[in-house]
């Protein structure tokens, strides 16, 4: 977490421990109230330059979602900065990560009819992408048909190393760079390498195209990923227009400093939906104030623009879901009915199934001696780490390596480099069985952990052992999907888990969309190949497919807010598969829990006509702020305006969440209860009349009051109250320490479904 400077009136100051006067400068974020600057400054810059620090020292200075500014300061200044009365909080910058064509019909998205043709496919809304940048010459960025830039779009297109003013058209509507924090030098990183990244809004890794496109992107014909998954490419929104904001650079991570700067200009421009698949690298959330993609997506959410946020690639273990601020859509990923089977074949005869998006030559059936370098190298033989295999033992053999510490891909290029012919990537008790395809440079399996242990035993009883791989291109129709993908992130929530995160899933395995042609599709400097579309897996795959559906709602409903989509998405989400059974968990082959899937699998047929809203204000966020226990200096770090809790503190339970969360004391002795209160908007037939249906968890008593809600043309909104009752001597909570269940509303033709869990938890 990072250490924290705060004002000594209001907050403790804690200084890092090793911090000494002679070290170097750092950069901070610095959080001023910009209602105490002097009349006397024109401008706050004037102000921050003349009282704070030199003009040479500082990066970006913010005025719309944050007001202050980050600068280079050495501890003694950065300690002199925090004195100042008018300064809230600071904080040092860190470094966060990115959360590494058949989806958007797996959403049960069909051409001319339901939402698309409903919303015109999202025509005048504006996705804002906060990522690598964009590969703009694409197919997938073509802005053929497309009508005029939206009148209200008030951003720029931002020129620099290989990106002109031309490469902004109908489609990518605005582009720019954020770079100064990175250029700062935080963690050691110094400047931009220009040998690999270019100094523009141009994209030199990959996964900023690839996210922009998943959201947005043109139809495409004749796709496909040297061969594999050939068809149609299309975004979730294809007419959506879409502004990029480069903030993540390659090899280097993305820094809060320059995130915060693309969140202050993306509210200016005036897109509608922002895309952010980055989050924390050390599986620790921060607190919401010393959070700037939290506090960058509040100030975007006061102002109407919906932000969803992927819930990271730490799963399967529990408490592994980040950005978890309740303004946040937080998107877990999910499997596809689309596979890429390949077949691993013993000397035995045994076969066993995994994954593979290799398309060179293929082995031919050929038996190869099998290797595993892992039983007498070590950790790091084990995983084939670069050096780490001696060519004598390897050349011409099929390599065993364990998943796990480097890039998959790059395994195999350790394998080619020592001489081997093929790598069998073999699963950790970690993954279980959870598998995505990478286009590996050398003929290669990725297998789950039993079949891996089952080779490895294999080749340990058999001093002959041997071994070939047969490739299976593409297989669709694939069942059961969706499947919880096993590194989504997963629940409970670790800063407030009365808030059930992620909120939903989608696609996030395997998925096609365009790709820079800067690098090949694995991404290695040694990987030549040129391809216009990549395959990858990950929460940051499924997070622009919940920012491409927003887009479509957006466009249909133009006056619902952020929270109105996120509720329309929640309370329609699917649980079911497509083999009309539970969805389950890929790690561990048994039914999901909303501690792995929120709400659901996101369904944007029924999203569009959900009934009833929930719906949240920034009243009700203040609420929730005031409920956690933040002080007003501290609320006013997000909010940006002074806020006043009131005398009596109010109930983390009741802030209006499509999904209900109740946590019970771990030494729960006989019964006891905790009542919710749930406010629901009519977005339907206006005289609609709903029954309440509740699937109580087990061994719990839920009681909904009124059991019928009936709206007219003058009531649109109306409350209920949710009791839930448990008894210790009957509660006994599952593997994952809590019980699930239901409430829905139903009207004959809409239901309104909300996760109830039930946890026993301590206040920390």
């Amino acid at each position: 977490m990072a250490p924290l400077l705060l004002l000594q009136f209001f907050f403790l100051i804690i200084f890092p421990c090793q911090i000494s006067a002679h070290q170097t400068a750092k950069t901070y974020i610095v959080r001023v109230d910009t209602s105490s600057k002097p009349s006397v400054f024109p401008t706050h810059y004037h102000w921050y330059t003349a009282q704070f620090t030199e003009p040479t020292s500082i990066l970006h200075v913010y005025d719309t979602v944050f007001h202050g500014f980050s600068a280079v300061l050495t501890p003694s200044q950065a300690a002199s900065v925090i004195q100042h009365p008018s300064v809230l909080a600071a904080f040092e910058d860190r470094r966060r990560h990115l959360h590494t064509t058949r989806s958007p019909q797996f959403l049960g998205l069909r051409n001319q009819h339901g939402l698309w043709s409903e919303s015109d496919y999202g025509s005048d809304v504006i996705i804002g992408v906060f990522d690598t940048g964009v590969w703009p010459e694409r197919r997938s960025f073509s802005d053929l048909n497309l009508g005029p830039v939206p009148k209200r779009w008030r951003g720029t297109c931002e020129t620099g190393v290989k990106f002109s003013i031309k490469n902004c058209n109908r489609k990518i509507i605005g582009a720019r760079f954020f770079s100064k924090g990175h250029e700062a030098g935080a963690s050691g990183f110094g400047g931009i390498n220009e040998t690999i990244e270019f100094k523009s809004p141009r994209d030199a890794d990959g996964h900023g195209t690839h996210t922009a496109s998943t959201a947005a992107g043109r139809h495409a014909f004749r796709a496909s990923m040297e061969g594999y998954a050939p068809g149609i490419a299309k975004g979730v929104a294809p007419k959506a227009r879409l502004a990029v904001y480069k903030v993540c650079w390659k090899d280097a991570g993305c820094f809060d400093s320059d995130i915060l700067a693309a969140f202050d200009a993306a509210a200016n421009d005036g897109v509608d939906i922002i895309s952010i698949s980055i989050g924390g690298s050390d599986g620790i959330s921060s607190p919401y104030y010393l959070d700037p993609i939290a506090i960058g997506a509040y100030g975007a959410v006061s102002r109407g623009i919906f932000v969803s946020a992927s819930a990271g690639n730490e799963g399967p273990s529990g408490l592994s879901v980040t950005n978890l601020a309740p303004w946040i859509t937080t998107v877990g990923a999910g499997t596809i009915d689309r596979n890429f089977p390949a077949e691993v074949i013993l000397g035995d005869g045994r076969k066993f199934t995994g994954v593979s998006l290799y398309a060179g030559e293929p082995l031919k059936g050929k038996m190869y001696p099998l290797i595993y370098p892992g039983k007498s190298g070590g950790l790091s033989a084990s995983l084939c780490m670069e050096n780490s295999l001696d060519p004598n033992s390897v050349r011409g053999k099929i390599v065993i390596c364990d998943r796990g510490s480097s890039p998959r891909t790059a395994k195999g290029l350790v394998v080619k480099k020592a001489g081997g012919v093929g790598m069998i990537l073999a699963n950790g008790v970690t993954n279980g069985e959870g598998l995505v395809g990478d286009a590996h440079l050398i003929p290669a399996c990725a297998v789950g952990s039993a079949a891996g242990d089952e080779i490895k035993a294999y080749l340990a009883s058999n001093s002959t052992a041997s071994a070939t791989i047969n490739f299976g291109g593409t297989e669709i129709g694939v069942k059961p999907a969706p499947v919880v993908a096993s590194f989504s992130g997963r629940g409970p929530n670790g800063l407030n888990p009365e808030i059930l995160k992620p909120d939903l899933i989608a696609p996030g395995v395997n998925i096609l969309a365009a790709w820079t042609e800067a690098v090949g599709p694995t991404g290695l400097d040694s990987d030549t190949r040129k391809t216009e579309f990549n395959i990858l897996s990950g929460t940051s795959m499924a997070c622009p497919h919940v920012s491409g559906a927003a887009a479509l709602l957006k466009s249909a409903h133009p006056d619902w807010s952020p929270a109105a989509i996120r509720s329309a998405m929640m309370t329609t989400a699917s649980l079911i598969d497509n083999s009309m059974n539970p969805m389950i968990d890929e790690s561990s082959k048994k039914p999901a829990t909303p501690y792995d899937y929120g709400a659901g699998h996101l369904n944007l047929d029924l999203a569009m006509d959900p009934g009833l809203v929930y719906d949240l204000t920034d009243n009700d966020y203040v609420s929730f702020l005031c409920a956690i226990e933040y002080g007003p200096k501290t609320i006013q770090v997000i909010t940006r305006s002074q806020v006043s809790c009131p005398m009596r503190k109010p109930l983390l339970e009741n802030l209006n969440y499509p999904s209900i969360t109740a946590l019970f004391p771990t030494r729960l002795t006989g019964v006891s209860s905790k009542t919710f209160f749930r406010m629901v908007t009519n977005v339907g037939e206006s005289n609609a009349v709903y029954r309440v249906r509740v699937e109580p968890p087990k061994g719990v008593k839920v009681s909904v009051k009124p059991e019928r809600l009936v709206f007219s043309e003058t009531t649109r909104r109306l409350g209920y109250y949710v009791t839930i009752t448990v008894d210790s001597r009957n509660l006994v909570l599952d593997d994952s320490g809590a019980v699930f269940g239901s409430l829905s509303w139903v009207d004959g033709k809409h239901v309104v479904r909300s996760p109830i869990v039930v946890t026993q938890s301590d206040p920390l």
